[in-house]
């Protein structure tokens, strides 16, 4: 499927949440898929303040939600009435797992799903429909194409890390596919809901299928490749910022001196010590605790108004 319709198309993008660089996996797809630019995702609202990163998705119009329906139902349906007229294709990523992938979030989520009667997950969390309903809901219109993306690590590499980036340590990622068409969908709020906690079992059986061997199966790998356009535009500004950041130096008289070099110096580990520990609290094994919902009552009656407020 990669590269026939990517790019071509509007597409609400659905994937399991593995790791502190999946939104770095999606940037690498949409680039080779030519189109970056329109691409956008719901993050949390703490997100948007990390520097640098955090700042670019705020400039570029992401959706951020607190993690509570009762205050994000409206901030999310105005972000996606936003797209209806959007003059490029653009990708829509929803991590509808609600939170980053953990041994500690896996347990909950297999107690929650034990006391429920709903499958047991093994390599996923149980997702979370409500973002995902009204999604649909809203984009059935304008938008013709879900991506279920899957994502996956070799067992033999680490998960990737933002600090292992900044670090230099490289990292392999698998990445599988599956274009579903939106007309197919249910038309009921349960169905969506219904077919997206679907699409996780079956996305937890591929991934178990992975792990057995480091392959989707028969799935062949396609090595989507990189674009000496984009090599360019990166060597391009690079050059340019380090141009300016020697010109300003010159015309500052900061390394003319040794109270200009040490300012200099001292500004440059005080952004390097801020950016190390806005990293450390981002990562997953910091990221919010995973909650278990309340089972519902055996009389089969609904649950209580504070778990539902909470799943979306």
């Amino acid at each position: 499927m990669f590269g026939y319709f990517t790019g071509k198309e509007h597409a609400l993008v659905i994937s399991n949440h593995k790791s502190d660089i999946d939104w770095l996996v999606g940037w690498v797809l949409a680039q080779r898929s030519g189109c970056l630019g329109s691409t956008l995702a719901v993050m949390k609202k703490s997100s948007k303040f990390l520097p640098v990163i955090g700042w670019s998705m705020w400039f570029s119009e992401y959706v951020f939600l607190e993690r509570s329906w009762a205050k994000d139902e409206s901030t999310l349906k105005s972000g996606l009435e936003r797209l209806k007229d959007f003059p490029r294709p653009f990708w829509l990523a929803l991590f509808v797992e609600g939170t980053r992938f953990t041994q500690a979030k896996l347990l909950a989520a297999q107690e929650y799903a034990a006391s429920t009667g709903l499958p047991v997950p093994r390599n996923v969390l149980i997702p979370r429909t409500k973002g995902f309903v009204s999604a649909v809901n809203h984009m059935r219109s304008f938008v013709p194409a879900i991506y279920d993306v899957t994502v996956a690590v070799p067992k033999s590499q680490r998960p990737p890390t933002m600090m292992g980036i900044f670090k230099g340590q490289p990292s392999v990622v698998h990445v599988h596919i599956k274009r579903h068409i939106m007309e197919e969908l249910p038309e009921t709020d349960d169905g969506i809901g219904h077919w997206c906690r679907e699409v996780f079992v079956a996305k937890d059986d591929l991934l178990d299928k992975y792990l057995a061997g480091d392959t989707f199966g028969d799935v062949e790998l396609q090595d989507t490749g990189r674009p000496k356009k984009s090599l360019l535009v990166v060597i391009t500004w690079s050059c340019l910022l380090i141009f300016g950041a020697l010109k300003f130096f010159q015309w500052s008289s900061l390394l003319s001196s040794w109270k200009g070099i040490t300012f200099s110096a001292a500004g440059l580990a005080l952004v390097t010590i801020l950016m190390h520990i806005f990293i450390l609290f981002s990562q997953s094994e910091r990221s919010t605790p995973a909650k278990v919902a309340p089972a519902r009552p055996k009389n089969g009656g609904a649950p209580s108004k504070t778990s539902q407020d909470k799943e979306h």
